[in-house]
């Protein structure tokens, strides 16, 4: 019985028995069942109830899509069958899960650990979980559209609306803004959930993200456009994407800047895991051969590595066409933190400030994004920004090479299918050599990387 089901037939013992007890004209009786109706209906709202209950063939479960309709109905089968999600916990319970609980010195298995659940499954505390949850079902529905209590049973009835699900505890994923950022509470940290130095130099793979990207490889599981953005002239979904990206960007260097922020206030500073990994962790051959050296180390002391700015070096680009002040302005505000970060021990004060003080810029940038109209020209015109700008990016490490590749790749998918372009297949071909070049993050060579830009450059521009 799901729990839907029980709280259905709450509610109709509780209508039930103050009926009974008027006809027995106890008033007493009367209050007594109405608050126990009160404390059922409290207890069950809030409370997640796990993917099952989703996963009816007439509900999401479906094996083929609903026609004419807004929900696909197969988003439970999608799930379970493509999304790397569905195996989050079970990650956990494998020999690198293992390993690493040894490491880290945890005292429990990895699948017990706090800090590992927060993100590889849907650690809520126990009085929230219904009889239906499993914790070994890793990251499930709920974990990005909230506990379903409140709304599992009433938004299947008809006339029932989102925005009704929304005020029973839905979380908002249509909004963009928020959608990213609920992403980003695991794909990039927080001061709850997060993946630090420790925990890298124990296995836990590097954290990066790009919205569109990564719901691209979920893979989606909803209509796109799902819906349009306030003040936002009606579109076809072409330019979706490019929304999603640019949007992602903001909300992700909002996100960082934040957790930067935090974290200047705790007890383990500096946090390596701000910095770029690959400045320390590359391959070693022959000083002549070393472009690291050939470069030189701008704005910063030999040997101090420098601060993990990728989330940035992309997104720079947008920032600049729709407004050329704010972009300006946290451009001075980043590279001053920046050159704080890129010291051997930076100050923690400054570094908090200047963060916290960048942060609403990008909040700013973000609501732009989600709200703006998309078109080719916008479109385009990124797309040659961002190839042409092929010294200044390659040269900023691996990181900023990845966020670059990823642009492109979204970008390019967006523009090619409103402009259809004679040399489509070629360009693909080369968007994928850059991804090629990245196979290796500990051998990255920037100028191989620089000259494989300068090939999709060239070819955007024929």
């Amino acid at each position: 019985m799901t729990s839907a089901t029980l709280s259905v037939l709450a509610v109709a013992m509780a209508l039930l028995a103050p009926a009974q007890a008027a006809r027995a004209g106890s008033s007493a009786i009367k209050a007594a069942a109405e608050n126990s109706h009160s404390a059922r209906e409290a207890s069950a709202a809030g409370q997640y109830t796990g993917p099952g209950s989703c996963g009816s063939s007439s509900c999401h479960g479906s094996v083929k899509l609903l026609a004419d309709s807004r929900i696909l109905q197969n988003e439970y089968s999608t799930w379970i069958i493509k999304d790397k999600h569905s195996r989050a916990y079970q990650a956990l319970t494998g020999l690198m899960g293992e390993r690493m609980a040894r490491i880290l010195k945890l005292g429990v298995k990895a699948e017990e650990s706090p800090n590992c659940l927060s993100c590889h499954a849907l650690a809520v505390p126990v009085e929230k979980r219904a009889r239906t949850f499993e914790l070994a079902d890793g990251v499930s529905c709920e974990s990005c559209h909230g506990p379903a209590s409140a709304w599992l049973g009433p938004h299947t009835t008809r006339g029932w609306t989102h925005e009704q699900s929304l005020a029973a505890g839905m979380t908002d994923t249509r909004n963009l803004v928020r959608r990213a950022e609920k992403c980003l509470e695991c794909h990039l940290g927080n001061q709850e959930k997060f993946v630090d130095h420790e925990m890298l130099a124990a296995g836990h793979p590097d954290l990066f993200f790009e919205l569109d990207s990564f719901s691209a490889v979920m893979p989606r599981h909803w209509n796109v456009p799902r819906q349009q953005a306030p003040g936002v002239p009606a579109e076809d979904g072409s330019w979706a994407g490019v929304r999603e990206w640019g949007t992602g960007q903001a909300v992700e260097l909002r996100a960082a800047l934040e957790r930067l922020a935090g974290r200047a206030k705790g007890k383990a500073w500096p946090e390596y895991s701000e910095l770029q990994c690959l400045a320390c962790h590359h391959s070693l051959g022959p000083a002549e051969q070393s472009w690291r050296q050939e470069r030189g180390y701008p704005g910063r002391r030999p040997g101090d590595p420098p601060w993990n700015a990728s989330r940035y070096v992309v997104f720079r680009y947008l920032a600049k066409q729709v407004d050329p002040p704010m972009a300006q302005e946290l451009d001075r505000q980043l590279g001053y933190l920046a050159g704080q970060m890129s010291k051997l021990n930076p100050d923690r004060d400054a570094v908090a400030a200047s963060a916290a003080g960048a942060a609403p810029l990008a909040h700013k940038f973000a609501k732009r994004f989600e709200a703006m109209p998309f078109d080719q020209t916008i479109t385009l015109r990124l797309l040659d920004d961002i190839a042409g700008d092929t010294e200044n990016i390659s040269a900023q490490g691996e990181r900023a090479a990845e966020q670059a590749a990823m642009a492109l790749d979204s970008l390019y998918i967006a523009y090619s299918r409103v402009a259809k372009p004679a040399d489509a297949d070629r360009i693909r071909a080369a968007i994928n050599g850059l991804f090629r070049q990245l196979e290796n993050p500990s051998n990255y060579k920037p100028d191989e990387f620089a000259r494989q830009m300068q090939v999709v450059h060239a070819l955007l521009r024929k």
